[in-house]
């Protein structure tokens, strides 16, 4: 029998991220610099990685901090819950505050306040003190996670920005494939707080790094305010509870409450906003058919690897029968192809338009999920591995010319507002990916990881749809 659906915890997706020199004072130069400078680059990398690894590496921990600190499990997963909504709320906020102040002091502040929160957590003797210490290392995560694209773009000339994303790719796919394995291999020898413990010297590193010589930008002067800010946090954090909610099959109104609030405080930003030069919620970029076809090939393909790694751990184990290192190998050939091939199609993305190259890589994807939701009833291990593979190759082929396309399609002085949207729109995709898997849940039986990666193909195929549809678009 398939598991109770509280057991589906939205909050557990660990999922891979789509994802973040020393110069004079702001120049225009900056927009195109004639060289790599290596160590502004390597310090938005370490940023880059530090997300990806906390996030692995936590989830993987969550049983021994919860019977550590005495929790039960439903409690303790706050330790997730709280690191996320942080992340989610802050995005755009700090994505709009860069555009004023420069994202080099919006990443910078971000890994201060990571590295300091990371102390917390690796201090913390209580299950209170320790989602409290999250909830500020996932502002500084998102801090991070919102500008890292956006430097990215500066530290690379413009006829190599592709390779610099798909390096970031790159990162990501390393962080979150070597993360759970980290995190089970120092547990094997030290204590949990070790895990967070960590994420201090590099922190240290990264910041000693980025000080001197991370690119300054000129201030863009089109204002920040603190409501709008706010009321963006609690659209988007609400949104998420809301779903996260739906997925554990939680009472009608702790899933209406959030929901009612994320639609009002929605509502009421998108008055607070109209006729703003630089909104915070960027409805003027979606205006734009590029972006807009950007998002929502990115939405729809992150929804599908929502589906595929939330229901394929069940099924690994309650239909298969495998056991939980088996599901934990099966589960990396994924991200293993992703981190290989990212670089790849960074170096594609800067030859052929990112609608082909998106459209192709979906339409693969699209197709790895009908044939993992055609397995037979006892696949040989091969069988799976192969599957998993197509889905990782067609997703490694969309994600860099993606994220190449959403900030090339904003105007240079809406940097920062286009790389928050590039983390909205993975964790939305992701959070809609974990609904659909516990509606399957709630109404398929046995048949519903079938039911999910079919959904998965469904989705992948419009996600292909509007990526071609891109070849088109102004």
């Amino acid at each position: 029998m398939w598991p109770d659906l509280r057991a589906l915890r939205l909050d557990y997706i660990t999922l891979p991220m789509t994802p973040f020199q020393s110069v004079p004072a702001a120049s225009p130069l900056l927009d195109n610099p004639p060289s790599i400078n290596l160590r502004a680059l390597l310090a938005i990398l370490i940023g880059v990685a530090l997300g990806a690894l906390d996030t692995a590496i936590a989830n993987t921990a969550l049983p021994a901090i919860a019977a550590d600190l005495h929790a039960p499990a439903a409690t303790s997963i706050w330790v997730i819950n709280a690191y996320q909504l942080s992340i989610v709320a802050s995005l755009l906020p700090f994505a709009a505050l860069s555009d004023l102040i420069g994202p080099r002091r919006i990443f910078i502040g971000g890994l201060v306040l990571f590295t300091l929160a990371s102390l917390a957590c690796m201090m913390a003797d209580t299950l209170p003190m320790l989602a409290l210490a999250r909830v500020i290392q996932g502002i500084g995560a998102g801090a991070t996670m919102c500008v890292n694209i956006a430097l990215i773009q500066l530290v690379y000339p413009k006829a190599k920005i592709g390779r610099g994303l798909g390096l970031n790719a790159l990162v990501v796919g390393l962080g979150f494939t070597l993360g759970p394995a980290l995190a089970s291999l120092m547990l094997s020898v030290v204590t949990w707080p070790w895990l967070f413990g960590i994420n201090v010297p590099l922190g240290l590193i990264a910041i000693a790094l980025a000080l001197p010589a991370l690119p300054r930008t000129a201030p863009k002067g089109h204002g920040f305010d603190p409501l709008t800010a706010v009321l963006t946090a609690l659209c988007f954090a609400t949104l998420i509870l809301a779903l996260g909610a739906a997925a554990q099959r939680e009472d009608l109104p702790l899933v209406l409450t959030p929901l009612a609030v994320a639609l009002i405080s929605g509502a009421l930003l998108l008055r607070r906003q109209a006729g703003h030069p630089a909104p915070m919620l960027p409805v003027d970029l979606l205006r734009r058919p590029m972006f807009a076809l950007s998002a929502f090939t990115g939405v729809a393909s992150f929804a599908t690897q929502g589906l595929a790694f939330v229901s394929l751990p069940f099924y690994f184990e309650e239909v298969l029968h495998r056991n939980q290192i088996d599901t934990g190998f099966l589960l990396m050939t994924w991200p293993i192809v992703v981190t290989l091939g990212a670089p790849i199609a960074g170096r594609l993305s800067d030859r052929y338009p990112p609608g082909l190259l998106g459209g192709i890589g979906l339409v693969i994807l699209s197709i790895g999920m009908a044939l993992l939701a055609l397995l037979p009833s006892a696949p040989h291990t091969v069988d799976i591995v192969l599957r998993m593979i197509v889905c990782g190759i067609g997703f490694s082929l969309f994600q860099a010319p993606n994220l190449k396309a959403i900030m090339s399609s904003a105007p240079a002085e809406r940097s920062g507002g286009a790389s928050g949207m590039v983390g909205v729109v993975r964790l939305i995709g992701q959070a809609i990916g974990a609904a659909l898997v516990a509606l399957c849940f709630s109404i398929a039986g046995t048949h519903a990881a079938s039911w999910a990666l079919a959904m998965g193909a469904v989705a992948a195929g419009l996600g292909a749809a509007a990526s071609i549809a891109r070849l088109w678009a102004r």
